[in-house]
């Protein structure tokens, strides 16, 4: 249990009231007990609060309450600690009722295969089922987990985290400060085959992966080797899981690749560039930095720095939502294109029929004369 104020204490914040309650769980708004402290960032959300079980709340950037004094709030009915930022904040708190696992120091574990020939740097754990093959070098204070394989000659830089299960091929080379998630593969061969007398044949696959420093992959993402260079993905670039980069593929700095982005061979990808889930982007295409490719798009063509883009096929994202405005007009101008044709028939059938009588009378007119 811990009491508000020295929760508020813990992150600088100012209490509006209620000091000596105690808290003793964290949680989501929707989720938190009537002992639990949660966040809110918006008047939404501080309104969810309200409603909510929750017992109290971090705030901030709330017009109307966060940018008075914590004092003049006594009458709120819920207390409330004001910070800078409430979701900073909250994930401090939340160290101290979930706080993460303590694991043992570090070593390499007795059931661990590590080379004689590997290189291993100080304070690196090597945890039992990883196997680390032939001139491999892992960089200080670097964690292998369970049943890794880091194959030959690969690289590993310093406080580096490779989760179990994730397969470095050889000649791999990883940066610093790195996170790779359960399963990840990096260094496969490319999806690149040559075509003989209706036989596919595997192209050359003399490349490798680099992963430069800062950079998060996550669980069960693929990073297929170069053909003859290198595929490389740069510092402070993040994916998420089950994200695809082909082979030859450059991916840019501080890039962000949600889940089940898919990256065709050969492609480069610039800086600070943003790709919703499920995007598929075709070979050989270039993605200009700071460029947005919205979830589910399909990309065939170039797109240019700073653009936003969306649909299948990909096209900016402004004339994706015309579009998608005059289809959902479509019945209606469906009904209408039927009121137009019917009115186009009736115009034509009596325009028809007063020609046929003119005709018909045309003749007893010069009788008549």
């Amino acid at each position: 249990m811990r009491r508000l104020n020295e929760l508020a204490e813990l992150v600088k914040g100012e209490l509006n009231h209620s000091p000596e309650r105690e808290i003793s769980d964290m949680g989501r708004i929707a989720s938190a007990s009537k002992f639990g402290i949660t966040f809110a960032n918006s008047k939404a959300h501080y309104q969810r609060f309200l409603d909510s079980d929750a017992a109290a709340a971090l705030v901030s950037g709330i017009e109307g309450l966060t940018d008075q004094p914590a004092s003049t709030l006594c009458s709120l009915p819920k207390p409330i600690i004001v910070v800078a930022d409430a979701e900073a904040a909250f994930t401090q708190i939340a160290t101290l009722f979930r706080p993460p696992v303590q694991r043992k120091s570090p070593g390499i574990h007795p059931r661990a295969t590590v080379s004689e020939t590997a290189s291993i740097g100080q304070d690196v754990t090597i945890h039992a089922g990883a196997v680390v093959m032939d001139g491999a070098v892992i960089g200080d204070r670097s964690t292998i987990f369970p049943n890794v394989t880091v194959m030959e000659n690969c690289l590993i830089g310093q406080d580096t985290q490779v989760f179990p299960n994730a397969v470095l091929y050889e000649n791999t080379i990883v940066g610093d400060r790195v996170i790779l998630h359960a399963g990840v593969i990096l260094g496969a061969y490319g999806f690149g085959y040559k075509s003989n007398s209706g036989k596919h044949e595997l192209s050359g696959q003399f490349g490798n992966v680099v992963i430069e420093d800062d950079v998060e992959i996550g669980a069960n993402s693929t990073i297929d080797r170069g053909t003859y260079d290198s595929t490389r993905v740069g510092r402070g670039t993040k994916l998420d899981n089950l994200v695809m980069v082909g082979h030859n593929c450059s991916v840019g700095e501080d890039a962000l690749l949600c889940s089940q982005v898919g990256i065709a061979g050969s492609c480069n990808i610039g800086d600070g560039v943003v790709m919703g889930g499920q995007v598929g982007v075709g070979d050989h295409l270039n993605v200009g930095d700071r460029s947005m490719v919205m979830a589910k798009s399909g990309l065939m063509h170039d797109v240019e720095a700073g653009q936003a883009v969306n649909g299948i096929p990909a096209q900016p994202a402004r004339k994706h939502m015309q579009v998608l405005a005059v289809t959902m007009k479509l019945p209606e101008m469906r009904r209408k294109l039927k009121q137009l044709s019917k009115s186009i028939e009736r115009l034509q059938q009596n325009q028809e029929q007063a020609q046929s009588q003119s005709a018909t009378d045309s003749p007893q007119l010069r009788d008549a004369a």
